[in-house]
């Protein structure tokens, strides 16, 4: 996975945020939210992912998997990973001559 190209993220161990420079709105992310995109970000699968979260929380393989997805999901239909929902690109394409 990937942060969409205007999208920044500051991710720790406490947490972290994402600010979506399109819109100005910064997504906040608990610890375990932010460790599940730090796994995602370092390019692993999200297989991989969910078996390093079970690993890491000391949870089942299912339930690391359905987090991690969630994560994925939400961020995916907030437009802020590179491959975004499809309005996403046409939104920022059309709201793009004011930059």
């Amino acid at each position: 996975m990937r942060l969409r190209e205007s999208a920044h993220a500051v991710l720790t161990d406490e947490g972290g945020a994402i600010l979506d420079e399109r819109t100005g709105r910064w997504t906040h992310l608990t610890p375990s939210a932010c460790a599940a995109l730090l796994l995602l970000l370092s390019g692993s699968t999200e297989a991989q992912a969910a078996s390093g979260f079970a690993e890491r929380y000391g949870i089942g393989a299912e339930q690391a998997a359905r987090d991690v997805r969630m994560v994925a999901g939400t961020l995916t239909a907030r437009g802020l990973t590179a491959n975004g929902p499809a309005g996403a690109a046409a939104s920022c394409r059309r709201w793009r001559w004011w930059r």
